[in-house]
């Protein structure tokens, strides 16, 4: 099950709550929203985001009565923030920001409370919505496409860049066309049809619509440069487009400052690329246009990342740990937003796995307490032998219920335990240098490469020296390349932290000498 928890604005829900989500939403620069059950909203109101009817930011989650018995398919959000849902019955409801029609209602007023979409709507059933950053785009069950708002660069398909307030059919080329999905970038918009052919237009000056060229396009135009290509979903990024094909092959083009093509580059493409993931077939893109962020989920369960990774570049295709690209857009992308609306369905059925992630830490099961720090944590000591070398040698003859433990701090070495239990860490990066150096007594390499994930994540200007004094100490070597690279991407900075000023004198003439080897004093 899809764990909502990993985005921040959840923390101020309760676990009682948490276990009512259904389906969930985050956007907006200060993650703004929480749907369940019963439509519930909390966070940042900037222009009546939360569609509330008033502008005020709340941190308890309130429950939106304009929709109550309402059934959410689909959602997307603008970077005003606004919103476009769809219900299951096929009828839409924009609020929130509208300085440029981009709610679809013939104003420009903001709207505090959701509006029902009806003129040039009235009679067709909305199977997907999709948002730019002020325009909106929906798609209907016959396979037509419709847009309104923001239209400077021709986002809106209508053949002239004035704004457009209603909903209005996009025709020209897709006049007779069957459109199967869509999506948009900030300033471009793009659809499917049922033959495979992607249509594009909008904004182009980055060569996101894949035309070879980057002038913008105020009508539908294909991508010739997918001939003979059959492609069955499309997503934008601020800038980018990934499309996935028949065949389970990504292809992307458009802005790559962060590399969010995956070309290990940082060019941007006017034209498709094709992009090397690995053997196995891709079966979900993930891309959103508030971030330069892409993701990818392959047939056998591996997530990709690339691109914009908190700040720094990653220009080819990463094997994250995570199981859902829905978790890549939480941890790593900037703002940490929902790329779709997440459906949490509850399952009763727990596997093996899950069973033991339950019995952690569990009183009532378990047959031994570690004493850390003055606090229990409860375990099963078969558990502890078929996971650990060190506990199997350690608990052997050991008959006691109860094993004091002083060499580590409570959070480090209940996480150890819990990755035991879980396969997986959760620690800040400063406490996972303490993990780091559990795992390097324990011998536990697989949970020394995570801690170093852990670390690589959270690393900044102000704890960069920190965090390479701990990779050499404990002879993490990937991590101590990770950690100088980015000391010299960052030197001036980093050598005016406190950091630096304490730095061990060993390592200090060491850091001096690398640095020097790769040119980091050359004027």
């Amino acid at each position: 099950m899809l764990d909502v928890g990993k985005w921040p604005i959840f923390s101020l829900c309760s676990e009682a709550e948490l276990q009512l989500v259904r389906q969930a939403c985050v956007f907006g620069s200060a993650s703004n929203e929480l749907l369940y059950t019963t439509i519930f909203v909390l966070g940042t109101n900037c222009c009546g985001c939360l569609g509330l009817g008033d502008v005020q930011s709340t941190i308890e989650p309130r429950r939106l009565d304009s929709l109550s018995g309402k059934k959410i398919a689909c959602l997307s959000y603008g970077s005003g923030p606004h919103i476009v849902l769809a219900t299951t019955e096929g009828e839409v409801f924009t609020w929130g920001h509208n300085a440029y029609s981009q709610l679809g209602n013939g104003t420009t007023n903001a709207g505090l409370v959701p509006y029902h979409i009806s003129t040039n709507l009235s009679n067709k059933q909305v199977i997907e919505v999709a948002c730019g950053s002020y325009h909106s785009l929906v798609l209907t069950s016959d396979g037509e496409v419709f847009a309104w708002g923001y239209n400077n660069s021709g986002q809106v398909g209508s053949g002239s860049t004035a704004n457009q307030p209603i909903p209005r059919r996009v025709t020209g080329c897709l006049q007779s066309k069957v459109v199967v999905n869509i999506a948009c970038g900030q300033m471009c918009s793009m659809a499917v049809v049922n033959t495979g052919e992607v249509f594009v237009w909008g904004y182009n000056g980055n060569g996101q619509l894949g035309l070879g060229s980057s002038g913008n396009q105020p009508t539908p135009c294909r991508v010739a440069a997918l001939q003979g290509i059959r492609v069955q979903r499309v997503a934008c990024g601020y800038a980018h487009t990934l499309v996935l094909t028949d065949e389970g092959q990504v292809y992307a083009w458009g802005a790559n400052s962060y590399g969010q093509l995956g070309t290990g580059n940082k060019s941007n493409q006017s034209y498709p690329t094709p992009v090397v993931v690995e053997k196995d077939r891709i079966i979900e893109i993930a891309a959103c246009h508030s971030a330069h962020t892409s993701a990818a989920k392959t047939q056998g369960g591996h997530v990709y990342m690339w691109g914009q990774c908190r700040g720094q570049s990653v220009t080819l295709p990463h094997l994250t740990h995570f199981s859902s690209t829905d978790d890549v857009f939480a941890c790593f992308a900037t703002p940490a937003v929902t790329w779709r609306l997440l459906s949490v369905e509850p399952d009763d059925h727990l596997t093996v796995a899950e069973s033991l992630k339950r019995e952690f830490d569990n009183p009532n099961t378990a047959d031994l307490k570690f004493l850390v720090d003055g606090k229990y944590i409860y375990v099963h000591k078969v558990l502890l032998k078929i996971r650990c070398e060190h506990f199997r040698s350690s608990l052997e003859d050991n008959e006691d219920d109860i094993v004091e433990m002083s060499e580590f701090s409570y959070p480090v070495y209940r996480a150890f335990l819990e990755y035991l239990y879980t396969d997986s860490i959760s620690l800040s990066p400063e406490e996972a240098v303490g993990l780091l150096d559990l795992a390097t007594f324990y011998r536990e390499n697989r949970l020394k490469k995570l801690c170093q994930q852990t670390i690589k994540q959270g690393i900044c200007e102000e704890n960069a020296i920190a965090l390479l004094s701990a990779a050499v100490k404990y002879e993490a070597q990937d991590l101590e390349e990770f950690c100088f690279r980015f000391c010299i991407n960052h030197l001036t900075v980093v050598t005016q932290t406190s950091g630096f000023a304490e730095m061990d004198h060993d390592l200090l003439k060491n850091f001096i000498s690398k640095a020097s080897r790769v040119g980091a004093f050359k004027n």
